[in-house]
C-alpha cells in the first residue's frame, strides 16, 4: 500500500481514497454512523480529529468547541452531545479500514497543551490495539507529530502542511515521518516530484471535485481525502481501466 511508502506499478490503483471525517457528506462529519458509511462505501482509510475531554478522555471531534459554545477541554466526555464520539468508538466503526488519526493541537485553540498529553494517550491506546500498520497519525503541529514518533515508532506519522516546501521535505525526512499532507489548493506536480523524490508518501486533503480528483491520480498523489468518497473511488476506478487498455 502507498501509506506504507512504496509505491504501486499503475497509475490509480496507487492511489488511496481517505474519508474526510468519515463520509462526511452522507452523514454528520466524525460520528460512528460517518466511519461506517465510509466503510460501506468501499473507503480505504478514514481521516478524523482527536481531542481530550474536562474528564481526560480521547473523542473525535474537529473543532475545540460544540455547537453549543463549550470547550470540548472543559466538558466531561458524559456531558457531551451523543453525536461526539468516543476515540475507542470511532475506531470500532473503522473496521476494515485504515486510520489516519489528526492529533487536534493548535496554539491559537483553547485546548493547546505543549506537554502533547494526546498525542502520549493516544500512542498507548493505539499500541494497545495493535496492528500498528493501520494507523497512520498527522498533526499540523510539528512538535506533536514528532513527539509521537518518538513514543510510538512502529506506527507511522505524518506532517500536515500547507505548502510543500523544501523546508516541509527536509524536516520531514529528518524526521523519520513517512508522509506530508498538503492542502490540495497548493499542490502541484512539482511538489509530488519532490516529495517521491525524497521517499516520502503524498497524501492531499481535501478534494470533492471528480476533475481535480483525475489530475491527481494522474500525477501519482498516493492518497486523497474527501468528503465524498464513493466520488473518489469511482474516479479511480475509470483511472485505472483507462491505464489498464
Amino acid at each position: 500500500m502507498p501509506i506504507d511508502g512504496g509505491s504501486a506499478a499503475t497509475i490509480g490503483a496507487m492511489t488511496l481514497v481517505i474519508a474526510h471525517r468519515g463520509a462526511s457528506q452522507a452523514e454528520p462529519e466524525n460520528t460512528v454512523a460517518a466511519f461506517r458509511r465510509a466503510g460501506e462505501l468501499r473507503a480505504d482509510g478514514v481521516e478524523l480529529d482527536v481531542r481530550r475531554t474536562a474528564d481526560d478522555q480521547l473523542v473525535v471531534h474537529h473543532d475545540p468547541v460544540l455547537a453549543d459554545g463549550r470547550v470540548i477541554r472543559a466538558t466531561a466526555s458524559p456531558d457531551l452531545p451523543g453525536s461526539v464520539p468516543s476515540l475507542s468508538a470511532a475506531l470500532d466503526a473503522c473496521a476494515g479500514m485504515f486510520v489516519n488519526v489528526e492529533i487536534k493541537n493548535d496554539p491559537t485553540e483553547p485546548d493547546f497543551d505543549p506537554s502533547d498529553w494526546v498525542a502520549h494517550r493516544l500512542a498507548m491506546e493505539l499500541m494497545r490495539r495493535g496492528a500498528p500498520a493501520r494507523w497512520l497519525i498527522s498533526s499540523f503541529r510539528i512538535e506533536t507529530i514528532d513527539r509521537f514518533r518518538r513514543l510510538a515508532p512502529p506506527i507511522r506519522t505524518a506532517w500536515l502542511v500547507g505548502d510543500v516546501t523544501d523546508d516541509v521535505v527536509a524536516t520531514a525526512v529528518r524526521s523519520n515521518h513517512v508522509a506530508v499532507h498538503p492542502w490540495v489548493e497548493r499542490l502541484d506536480e512539482e511538489a509530488v516530484r519532490r516529495v517521491h523524490g525524497a521517499g516520502l508518501v503524498l497524501n492531499t486533503w481535501t478534494c470533492d471535485d471528480p476533475i481535480t480528483m483525475r489530475q491527481l491520480i494522474a500525477c501519482g498523489v498516493d492518497g486523497i481525502c474527501s468528503n465524498v468518497p464513493d466520488v473518489a473511488i469511482a474516479v479511480r476506478a475509470e483511472a485505472t481501466a483507462v491505464d489498464s487498455s
